[in-house]
């Protein structure tokens, strides 16, 4: 059943791709995450599929954070450019990736990732092998997390691409933030630090409440990894 959903996946998305060129014109960027859901042949499969469609990255293809040698299969099969590290909390994970330039953007976050002062030296030693930075910024990165990811995208000369999702209004709140988001464009804003403050009394109404990821399914029924 997984082989027979994987082809699908393969033969579908990237019909999807070409409606959207069609469409849009080539103008427009193009990105796409597999989530980790392809071995690396099947990922160096996809990335060649989806070349005439010029996407700005394929995301996740394959579960290098396993095996970082897995990308060199998907390298050597296709020039789609990969970006990965989005679940990879170590610097030690990405010196083959780095090193071999099997990646072209890095996907982790700072507050997942050692900090400003890791993430720092992570993208010097990133730059000398031609690889930016897409650093991870969805809403269960705080404000706090978002602040800092935005601050190292300014100081550092491989900046690429900075993924932004905007918190709840509750979240914005609790985390009074200088960051402005407007026009496909972040600003710091002038607030010393990070520029992000936090109400204790207002926290202090929204208690602590789980929320586990979504439970995945395949077509029958049976359980898969999120």
């Amino acid at each position: 059943m997984m082989k027979m959903l994987v082809e699908r996946y393969l033969h579908t998305i990237p019909h999807v791709f070409e409606e959207v060129r069609n469409r849009y014109g080539s103008d427009l960027i193009l990105l796409h995450d597999s989530h980790h859901r392809l071995s690396p042949i099947q990922a160096a499969r996809f990335g060649k599929l989806l070349e005439p469609y010029d996407l700005f990255w394929m995301e996740d293809t394959t579960p290098a954070e396993e095996n970082q040698q897995y990308l060199r299969v998907v390298r050597q099969h296709t020039t789609t450019p990969i970006a990965i590290g989005e679940i990879i909390n170590s610097w030690t994970d990405y010196i083959t990736l780095i090193e071999e330039q099997l990646i072209d953007y890095v996907r982790s976050a700072v507050t997942h990732t050692g900090g400003l002062t890791h993430m720092r030296k992570l993208m010097a030693f990133a730059e000398l092998f031609g690889i930016k930075s897409g650093f991870h910024g969805p809403t269960d990165i705080s404000p706090v997390g978002m602040a800092a990811n935005l601050h190292l995208d300014l100081a550092i000369p491989n900046f690429g691409i900075q993924e932004y999702m905007r918190h709840s209004e509750e979240t914005l709140a609790v985390f009074p933030s200088s960051y402005t988001f407007k026009d496909g464009m972040l600003h710091p804003g002038n607030k010393p630090g990070l520029g992000v403050d936090f109400d204790e009394k207002l926290a202090a109404r929204y208690p602590y409440q789980a929320a586990p990821l979504p439970v995945d399914r395949l077509a029958d029924g049976t359980l898969h990894e999120w």
